[in-house]
């Protein structure tokens, strides 16, 4: 199936140029530039994703359970998940159809916001689960528990629980540290934290966290893969953990972990060589 947001012209443009050339080497089953379908029954071998990481969150958040390989498109700014440019797409289509490539199962968590004995709210998600602040600012009071036991209480303008694949997004900016999107591992990372001896934790994603904010303000909600999914009230609980539904994400040849991390990060880059010096007082 083809997918993408179609909302941006130039994205509707490149699907319209990569439709029949994708249309050579296999059978299209499903077309949504909208991204406006359940994707929960689609019966394919792989799912074509034009777009950015935003396009792809919504893909796998429309899949739910039922998670289809995913073949990324970059047609956004970053991507990290859609790391492969339109036109070697159409280089590599004869490879990806004879299944020439790597399929890499990625953690997903299920969120469950709890009032009481009712759930609010329970998705699953890809990159993050925060709780944010909002207007009236000030710090919140966050308490973390690991196993229903308290692990600790932050001061801080919110926290992020972040998945491998989300710990180069939210997480990342907020000074958390990357981890390989294959791992199996939560980090939570706390937001300005006000105290200098906090510091990012990454735990098994065999645990269950809940983050419950003491006095939230009038806008603090829970924040999933970018959506604003609830506003919180004093009491409620926010519970992150592994879901059974995995990402799985098409790797193709030559594009790889650490090169994606090269390439959208400047991984490195700032440190120049011997040569760069050439003439100058440097050794």
């Amino acid at each position: 199936m083809l997918l993408a947001s179609g909302e941006r012209p130039h994205v509707r443009e490149a699907a319209a140029r990569l439709l029949p050339i994708i249309a050579q080497y296999a059978e299209i089953s499903l077309v949504d530039i909208e991204l406006q379908q359940s994707l929960r029954a689609a019966d394919c071998d792989m799912a074509i994703v034009l777009g950015g990481d935003g396009t792809i969150l919504r893909a796998a958040r429309h899949m739910g359970s039922h998670q289809v390989p995913v073949l990324g498109v970059n047609l956004g700014k970053l991507g990290f998940l859609a790391a492969l440019p339109p036109d070697d797409l159409v280089a590599c289509l004869p490879e990806i159809c004879r299944g020439e490539v790597t399929i890499v199962d990625h953690l997903m968590f299920r969120c469950q916001v709890h009032r009481g004995e009712r759930v609010l709210f329970d998705e699953l998600g890809l990159n993050e689960t925060a709780v944010l602040g909002g207007p009236p600012f000030s710090i919140l009071t966050i308490d973390l528990y690991v196993d229903s036991e308290l692990a600790t209480t932050y001061s801080c303008d919110g926290l992020i629980i972040s998945t491998p694949v989300g710990s180069t997004a939210h997480s990342l900016s907020a000074g958390g540290p990357i981890l390989r999107k294959s791992m199996q591992a939560f980090v939570v990372s706390p937001i300005s934290p006000h105290t200098l001896t906090v510091r990012p934790v990454v735990d098994t994603a065999d645990r269950r966290f809940e983050l419950i904010v003491r006095e939230p303000q009038e806008n603090t909600s829970a924040v999933v893969d970018g959506r604003t999914v609830c506003r919180l009230v004093a009491g409620d609980r926010v519970c992150v953990e592994r879901a059974e539904a995995t990402f799985k994400l098409v790797e193709v040849k030559g594009h790889n972990y650490f090169r994606t991390l090269r390439e959208k990060l400047g991984w490195g880059g700032g440190i120049g060589r011997r040569d760069d010096y050439a003439g100058s007082s440097y050794p």
